[in-house]
């Protein structure tokens, strides 16, 4: 993998602390006005290292997407609801999640990514619940409530949508 731009700014004011952020298609490194070209090279290193694995947790994988749906399926639907596929998809623009319970295939939509875990894992909840109940019916929300955050991501998913003008309803989060 190429290694990003880095742009390292000192600061006289900045005695101790190190930081980093993604700006512009470049990583900015803020480290103090009196570290040598040796802690620098240093504390770029281990920067670079500690944004990656945040952009990791944020941005998870179809493969660790799906562990996640295995381990929410086990915790709160009894082992009842195992799909053969979980991945993330970019071409999903009017809802969050879609699930195809013929061939217990789930996809979430891309723009779930970075948005907090107890949101994702009920969207997850949500479509892994459509494997042992296709419809939206009293059954099938009995299933998702096993999701002890359903109303609190429910709710965040609706302010998300209100605020960003995409016009998703609650019940796009679906087959």
């Amino acid at each position: 993998m190429a290694q990003p731009v880095v742009e390292v700014r000192r600061s006289r004011r900045r005695r101790r602390t190190v930081g980093a952020y993604r700006e512009d298609g470049k990583v900015i490194v803020m480290i103090p006005a009196r570290f040598t070209q040796a802690e620098e090279r240093e504390w770029v290193a281990t920067m670079l290292q500690r944004l990656e694995r945040s952009e990791k947790r944020r941005r998870p994988s179809d493969e660790s997407l799906k562990r996640r749906a295995l381990e929410l399926n086990t915790r709160y639907l009894g082992g009842l609801a195992v799909p053969d596929t979980v991945r993330w998809a970019d071409n999903q623009n009017s809802r969050w999640g879609s699930c195809t319970p013929a061939d217990r295939s789930i996809r979430l939509s891309s723009r779930l990514k970075g948005m907090p875990g107890w949101v994702v894992d009920y969207v997850l909840v949500h479509e892994l619940a459509h494997l042992l109940e296709p419809n939206h019916t009293s059954e099938f929300w009995a299933w998702v409530n096993h999701y002890p955050k359903t109303e609190r991501a429910r709710g965040y998913l609706e302010g998300v949508s209100a605020a960003a003008g995409l016009g998703i309803a609650e019940d796009d989060v679906e087959d």
